[in-house]
């Protein structure tokens, strides 16, 4: 499947007539770029093997990485899929519309192309009033990754997915950037300990709080991927990339003054208090671990844009969220 300059691609503000114009394009198989209040996702129709199948082929995304389900605050997600343990309810009462995606026993209503032949689906709803607009106005449930080609950074804002997906689907909505930064926890509740498979803004600790009881999943490299963000290389900048330690500030400093004799355009990017020790072009990611999530996909978007050498440091803020800004800056960087 061939998408090169299949489309001219229109960026366009959310407001009635972009969102009719959406919803014709989803209703015909075709793929949206849309806001999320983590990162902007690719949707299409999740009933349909065809219209997924152009998400797997716009991305390169390996045909074996399961994708999110979205529907609006106000869908039926028990249509789709069978909930087993009561402590469900609970976690949607506490923390949805929001950053959290639940995989649940599928109902198989859903393309196994999305689902990659799984029994399982897991399905979020946002908290974005954007995205709530997008998905109440397509009516239907949508599949959805980040908006970006397999591997690269995710995006951020509409023009991060411009750069991206030009010329390979036809729409982009652009609801402005988005506030979370990374992308949704990942919580299999299919079993009586919920497990998450893949870390974001709400944490195990936040979890426990309302339910008792999480786990981390214990998933190694010969597991089938359960969830988007288990097996493969993301989030990666075009540029070289190096991650540091906290305490190797002369290591990388001295790293950055030989790059920059070289000829070389190096930038870091770390949080306030590293930035007050080094010397050089810094992208300043804040200080508390959610500004820090917030920042860091529009960070390593920047610094491609303004540097050839990347040196990144580890993020030790205190925070639980710490974990999920670890998972993608180490495969970003590390």
């Amino acid at each position: 499947m061939i998408f090169s300059d299949s489309y001219d691609t229109q960026v366009l503000k959310i407001d009635d007539k972009s969102l009719e114009l959406a919803k014709k394009y989803i209703l015909n198989g075709e793929l949206v770029g849309f806001p999320t209040e983590t990162v902007y996702g690719l949707g299409a129709i999740a009933y349909s093997d065809e219209a997924v199948k152009k998400i797997y082929a716009a991305k390169g995304r390996p045909s074996d990485n399961p994708l999110i389900v979205h529907v609006h605050k106000d869908y039926d997600a028990d249509k789709l899929a069978s909930v087993k343990y009561d402590y469900v309810y609970k976690l949607r009462e506490a923390f949805l519309p929001g950053p959290l995606t639940m995989v649940y026993p599928s109902k198989g209503m859903i393309s196994p192309v999305a689902t990659c032949g799984l029994d399982t689906v897991g399905i979020r709803i946002p908290s974005s009033e954007a995205a709530q607009e997008f998905l109440r106005a397509v009516n239907v449930p949508i599949a959805a990754p980040s908006a970006n080609v397999s591997k690269h950074t995710s995006p951020v804002t509409a023009m991060h997915v411009y750069e991206d997906l030009k010329g390979k689907i036809p729409l982009i909505l652009d609801g402005g950037k988005s506030s979370g930064g990374i992308e949704s926890t990942v919580l299999d509740v299919t079993t009586d300990t919920p497990i998450i498979l893949r870390s974001g803004l709400v944490t195990a600790e936040m979890i426990k709080k309302v339910v008792g009881k999480c786990e981390y999943s214990a998933n190694t490299a010969n597991d089938k991927v359960r969830a988007p963000g288990m097996k493969y290389r993301h989030y990666r900048p075009n540029c070289e990339t190096y991650l540091f330690n906290r305490d190797e500030i002369k290591k990388a400093q001295d790293l950055y003054d030989e790059q920059t004799s070289n000829g070389k355009r190096v930038c870091f990017m770390c949080d306030d208090e590293i930035a007050r020790k080094v010397k050089g072009v810094t992208l300043n990611m804040g200080v508390t671990a959610e500004e820090i999530a917030s920042s860091l996909y529009y960070d390593l978007h920047e610094a491609e844009e303004i540097a050839d050498v990347l040196i990144a440091f580890v993020v030790e803020t205190g925070s639980d969220v710490d974990v999920g800004i670890m998972n993608r800056l180490s495969k970003a960087c590390g």
